[in-house]
């Protein structure tokens, strides 16, 4: 049983390595024995997330409802053939994940199949759904069993989360609305996105940085550096985006080059070892 535990585990670092070059090097920097465990989340979050944003061609609805069901019964039996839920099962149970972040993450998934008009109630939910439960699993690992640590440091994972996630929405802007029909900011019509809009949901992000910082300062080393290095990778992503008009956002996506991320891996990396982080 180890060794299929082993191999599915390496199955969702397979899945990491193809779909995220960020989020792999941001694993990396983590103490090697946290690697499969989080390999081990974002394989789930990364298939869930491909049934309804990439598989138009086949029964979205049936695929996803088919993967939850599957989901719950790893979960419940200890075992499933299936490597990548065999891999998320095994964290789970071993670190004692809440199953209402699984539910809350899979509902998110859900309202992917719906076409909504997205108000402040309903993308909160659908941030908290999709990006805080996310931070909170992993969080899970990083603490080791310490729930003291675990519930002191919820509301700035949660915080980090949301960050990542609406800084994804600003990037992913066009692809969303223009591929899938979809503009989860409140009260945002694509057609008439401004300036304004813009700097408004920028302050929000913003302020959930700021929030997520204190938390991450808090971490066990065995895990600062590497969410530290999300943190500033991120940081540096919406750092670009600020500086563009809304209209170039409608446009095209921005991105962070491969020789400014490893330069923010050598500077992460540095404050590590100097005990700045």
């Amino acid at each position: 049983m180890e060794l299929f535990k082993e191999t599915c585990l390496k199955c969702s670092k397979v899945i990491t390595q193809a779909y995220s070059s960020s989020f792999t090097l941001g694993i990396k920097t983590l103490d090697k024995k946290l690697h499969l465990p989080i390999y081990g989340i974002y394989g789930f979050v990364r298939f869930a997330d491909e049934i309804v944003d990439t598989f138009h061609d086949f029964d979205k609805r049936k695929l996803l409802s088919d993967f939850k069901k599957q989901t719950y019964e790893a979960i419940e039996q200890g075992i499933s053939l299936n490597p990548v839920l065999h891999a998320f099962q095994s964290v789970v149970n071993e670190y004692k994940i809440d199953l209402e972040y699984i539910e809350a993450f899979l509902k998110s998934m859900e309202m992917d199949l719906e076409d909504h008009l997205y108000d402040r109630s309903l993308y909160k939910e659908y941030i908290y759904g999709s990006a805080e439960v996310v931070g909170l699993m992993c969080l899970k690992v990083f603490c080791e069993g310490d729930e003291a640590m675990f519930e002191k440091l919820k509301k700035p994972a949660c915080s980090l989360g949301a960050a990542f996630q609406k800084v994804n929405f600003l990037r992913d802007m066009r692809s969303d609305y223009q591929d899938r029909g979809r503009v989860y900011f409140p009260k945002v019509e694509y057609s008439n996105f401004s300036n304004n809009c813009k700097a408004e949901i920028e302050a929000d992000i913003l302020q959930d940085f700021n929030d997520a910082y204190a938390g991450i300062m808090q971490l066990p080393r065995t895990a600062r550096m590497g969410v530290y290095l999300a943190y500033v990778y991120y940081r540096k992503l919406f750092r670009k985006i600020q500086y563009l008009p809304a209209t170039r956002i409608l446009e095209e996506r921005v991105r962070v080059p491969d020789n400014t991320k490893l330069a923010l891996l050598l500077g992460s990396y540095l404050k590590y070892r100097l005990n700045v982080i």
